[in-house]
């Protein structure tokens, strides 16, 4: 990653932390490594004070960190995480206050406290805070990730006939995912028929059949940054209650999409899909209408009937309603979005806005 853009988080981070009275930052959660410091690899943390950001790791990672982190000090550990960093904290003599993410384990946290002298607490969304609010690059990594994605998807279609199983549906998406040099943003989904009624289902043996339905909710992760995008299909022909449903899911992705600009509340565009379901005499899906998108597939912020704060350029996030009926069918169709200053932007492609550009023969 780019020093400069870096370092500029690192003053913003620095910023936050002094509004909070907070002079040492241990920063443990993955993604939260990776956009304080650019290390890529694993089982690391980071500790920010007002002078320095260190960067804790072992010898695996070691030549990895100093190529990639030239801003930090590398500390090449040998014992536990946390006896390592309570070491480095001992040594700062200008720190008072240490808190330490929420999302780290009760373990660690527990360890931290026994060691460390000055007084320890746990602090929320420091650095999510910053990461809700997409940089440039960050954006065109997005969009890049959806360009690979549209172009699997493309080549795996031809593959969509009676007699493939999901299983086999999964391998051939998540091979040209990888020939196109990028990687799952997290496992796929492949339900065929009443099987997609589970947003969430696990791809099995069952195989596609003449006139069946097909949704794929698939990710790809490229150059660090996650897309997430749902995708149905026909094989064969649409029922006319398919037709329905499928009209019904685009209006309201379309009216979610609609509202979007900097200022309005996350839930009233969770609210104007869900009306447009209700309007169509369908059940109401029970998942969020979004979340965001970045380093981590699902980050702030969130966009549901109980999520609170306001749209702000530079947000990413997915707006994926869905309709679900237990035995019967499930479509969802997902599409990931930018505030822009003055609205939106939609940064994922192929995305299909009758029911006829999606019926396979």
């Amino acid at each position: 990653m780019n020093s400069r853009i870096i370092e500029k988080r690192i003053k913003a981070a620095r910023r936050l932390l002094k509004k909070k009275k907070i002079n040492c930052l241990i920063v443990t959660k993955p993604a939260n490594v990776t956009y304080t410091t650019g290390f890529l690899g694993d089982d690391s943390w980071a500790v920010i004070t007002g002078r320095a950001v260190y960067l804790l790791t072992d010898s695996r990672y070691t030549e990895q960190a100093q190529s990639e982190c030239p801003h930090c000090r590398i500390i090449q550990r040998t014992g536990p995480m946390a006896e390592a960093v309570a070491k480095l904290i001992k040594k700062l003599k200008s720190v008072q206050t240490v808190t330490v993410e929420k999302s780290t384990s009760l373990a660690d946290f527990e360890a931290l406290k026994r060691e460390v002298k000055p007084r320890l607490k746990s602090v929320a969304n420091i650095i999510e805070t910053l990461r809700s609010i997409k940089e440039a690059s960050e954006v065109a990594a997005i969009k890049a990730a959806a360009r690979v994605a549209a172009q699997a998807l493309k080549k795996a279609r031809r593959y969509i006939k009676p007699g493939i199983t999901e299983n086999e549906l999964v391998g051939m998406l998540d091979f040209q995912i990888r020939k196109l040099g990028a990687v799952n943003s997290f496992e796929t989904i492949v339900a065929f028929g009443p099987n997609a009624s589970r947003p969430h289902h696990q791809p099995g043996n069952r195989k596609l059949k003449k006139n069946d339905t097909v949704l794929i909710d698939f990710g790809v992760r490229y150059k660090s940054y996650c897309c997430d995008l749902t995708r149905c299909f026909v094989v064969g022909k649409a029922t006319a209650f398919y037709k329905k449903v499928y009209d019904a899911v685009r209006q309201a992705q379309t009216a979610a999409i609609k509202m979007i600009k900097p200022g309005v509340e996350t839930r009233q565009v969770d609210a104007a899909a869900r009306e447009v379901i209700a309007a169509y005499d369908l059940p109401v899906y029970g998942h969020g209408t979004g979340h965001g998108l970045g380093l981590e597939v699902h980050e702030e912020p969130v966009i549901s009937a109980e999520s609170k704060g306001k749209l702000q350029a530079g947000m990413v996030f997915t707006i994926e309603p869905g309709v679900y009926i237990p035995g019967k069918l499930g479509l969802r169709l997902e599409d990931d979005v930018l505030v822009t200053q003055k609205g939106f932007e939609i940064l994922t492609r192929g995305s299909y806005k009758r029911v006829e550009d999606i019926v396979i023969l």
